[in-house]
């Protein structure tokens, strides 16, 4: 459980279990409140397994293990592109998921509510928010290693579930407790309205996640990577002479593509290719954070047209 795809696989295992309990809970008790809770679930399992299929490939492709050849010729980029696809996919289904849920609640709440077997939903309730609360607190600490947005989200996901299961634990107890009393006109609607604000609170939640994984989909310049990368090739060029550099950034999901062409001046004599490779070494080096998630590129030429 010390990578990525071990924390994902756990986490698919207990959501999947949580859902079908969710679901037969839900059916039990009456509650669309705890069957949208189920349904939200199995939305965000199957997400996840994209998500580790996602994540393996990235893993297999910047490895040093064997990698699928037919793979590998048709996606000759890798496959970090497709890392923010699915985070966006995810955030966006999640909004859906929930706005159709708050339709739902409005259009019973006009109808004058729903009875509810407020003992199942209790016991349902209290299981699940344990459940979420330790699954949260897991993610977030396997992370400060592994640094993962998938896993990031993951762990967002299920802050959401244990917030969404905590409202409607207190929404049971008070119906519970007012069963019998003055107060119990109020049963009926205490389901589609735990719903309707659950559902208020879970739909503007992935939208930075969405809005991220649009600008990496379309290639937005992250401004902080492009002043690193600029800052190091202007030092290159005042110390070595050159007449000038171009850069081109972009950041795709955990993928950092960077490209920097310097241009040479004309009448600089030759030089051997291996200084021109220690030269690379240097920026390289200077740029930071070499690894398999790096795309560089560092070309040298006289000719501008080069680098447009």
């Amino acid at each position: 459980m010390r990578t990525e795809q071990g924390v994902l696989r756990l986490s698919i295992a207990v959501t999947i279990l949580l859902a079908g309990i969710g679901i037969l809970f839900g059916l039990m008790s009456g509650s669309f409140a705890i069957v949208f809770d189920g349904i939200h679930s199995l939305t965000d399992a199957s997400m996840t397994i994209v998500a580790l299929l996602v994540a393996r490939l990235i893993a297999s492709s910047t490895g040093t293990g064997p990698v699928n050849g037919r793979l590998v010729e048709r996606f000759t980029m890798g496959f970090w592109h497709l890392e923010p696809m699915v985070l966006g996919l995810n955030g966006i289904l999640l909004m859906g998921a929930a706005t159709y849920a708050l339709i739902t609640a409005v259009s019973s709440l006009m109808e004058g509510g729903h009875a509810l077997a407020f003992d199942h939903a209790i016991a349902y309730a209290a299981i699940t928010l344990a459940i979420a609360l330790g699954m949260a607190a897991y993610a977030t600490r396997a992370n400060r290693t592994i640094r993962s947005a998938f896993l990031a989200l993951d762990a967002k996901a299920w802050l959401m579930a244990a917030g969404l299961t905590a409202a409607l634990l207190i929404a049971f107890v008070i119906g519970y407790l007012v069963q019998g009393t003055d107060l119990a006109w109020i049963s009926p609607y205490i389901d589609p309205v735990v719903l309707a604000l659950i559902c208020l609170v879970l739909i503007p939640l992935p939208a930075g996640t969405v809005k991220q994984a649009l600008a990496d989909i379309l290639l937005v310049t992250p401004p902080d990577l492009r002043r690193q990368v600029n800052t190091v090739a202007e030092d290159i060029v005042q110390r070595h002479g050159f007449v000038s550099f171009r850069s081109y950034v972009a950041r795709v999901g955990r993928g950092r593509q960077i490209e920097l062409y310097f241009i040479v001046p004309r009448d600089w004599p030759a030089r051997r290719l291996e200084d021109w490779d220690r030269l690379r070494d240097e920026i390289g080096q200077a740029i930071g954070g070499e690894g398999p998630d790096r795309w560089l590129t560092i070309v040298f030429t006289t000719d501008p047209e080069w680098t447009v």
